[in-house]
């Protein structure tokens, strides 16, 4: 017990300083509002491929249960986004850990997944195992996971697609990469759902630790998030925005919905405001992912029927 506390009082705090307010007013986003919040007019085949954040944002609130550690019926963090899609029509399939179409889903990850696995994203039901009677999802959503907006630095235009190196320049890249391949299917809607915010506290460092980066020279965790966050925004703003990532873009089959704007409370932040464990777990907490799953709904319905896949 005593090597326990002294263990614990030995650290460092890792936690980030406080910051101003970051609105969102000079970036103009797609407007869905012209076309109707109501239920699509025929049921819809939805495919999520995501990791442990994604699986919570579907799941019901409740104990965790479910056949994996990423998909789950309930979860105490749940949105309830699984049971609002499917009251407006939506047949949910999920991909995640433990499956070939589920693994890899960082940034510089989707392209190859798209380019070689476009096939499975499309028949997938559960994991790997396919629809039956040949069956096909119309509808694609996928998100990477927080770690993805810890950028380590603008980069150099233009960028390199396959990274590895999480730079802004080198994640635009990957998905102007990306977005190609996804103009190859008309027919599919493509839903990106931007990567969460990371906490503004990190977990305190152990003083070894801690001063061993001293020594070294290296960034601690709070010189790290002073970094990313602001690079995080920038990114962001690129993918949402009508003159970044889809500028120029013709077709009706990609649309963004921005969880990551949603967990920074809408530009109040660069970091999640719904972080858990005492705000140093980026996995956002029950309040962030019922109000995403609120908010998903009347934006994917929008989304089908200006893509032409509502029926009515």
């Amino acid at each position: 017990m005593v090597a326990a506390f002294v263990g614990a009082f030995l650290r460092v705090p890792s936690g980030a300083r406080s910051e101003a307010a970051h609105p969102l007013a000079s970036v103009t986003t797609m407007d869905l509002s012209p076309f109707s919040v109501v239920a699509p007019g025929k049921p819809l085949r939805l495919l999520f491929v995501h990791h442990s954040v994604g699986g919570r944002l579907l799941a019901d609130p409740g104990p965790p249960d479910g056949p994996g550690n990423s998909i789950w019926t309930t979860h105490p963090d749940g949105g309830g986004a699984r049971r609002l899609l499917e009251q407006n029509g939506y047949e949910v399939h999920e991909a995640s850990y433990g499956s070939a179409i589920g693994e890899a889903t960082d940034l510089f990850d989707w392209v190859p997944k798209f380019r070689d696995r476009m096939d499975g994203l499309l028949t997938v039901g559960l994991q790997d195992r396919p629809l039956p009677d040949g069956q096909r999802n119309q509808i694609v959503m996928f998100k990477s996971c927080y770690p993805n907006t810890m950028f380590v630095g603008e980069g150099t235009a233009p960028g390199n697609p396959n990274g590895p190196e999480l730079t802004v320049w080198n994640a635009r890249a990957a998905l102007t990469a990306l977005r190609d391949e996804m103009q190859k299917r008309p027919d599919v809607l493509f839903v990106y759902v931007t990567a969460p915010p990371v906490a503004h506290s990190a977990e305190p460092e152990p003083v070894w630790k801690w001063l061993t980066k001293a020594i070294l020279r290296k960034p601690h965790a709070g010189d790290r998030l002073e970094k990313a966050g602001p690079l995080a925004r920038v990114f962001n703003n690129w993918v949402t925005s009508t003159d970044g990532w889809l500028a120029g873009y013709t077709g009706k089959n990609i649309v963004v919905f921005d969880y990551y704007d949603i967990l920074t409370d809408h530009g109040a932040s660069n970091f999640s405001r719904y972080a858990t464990d005492d705000g140093t777990n980026s996995h956002p907490g029950r309040a962030g992912n019922e109000r995403a799953a609120a908010e998903l709904v009347p934006f994917l319905n929008r989304a089908v029927r200006r893509a032409g896949l509502a029926g009515n």
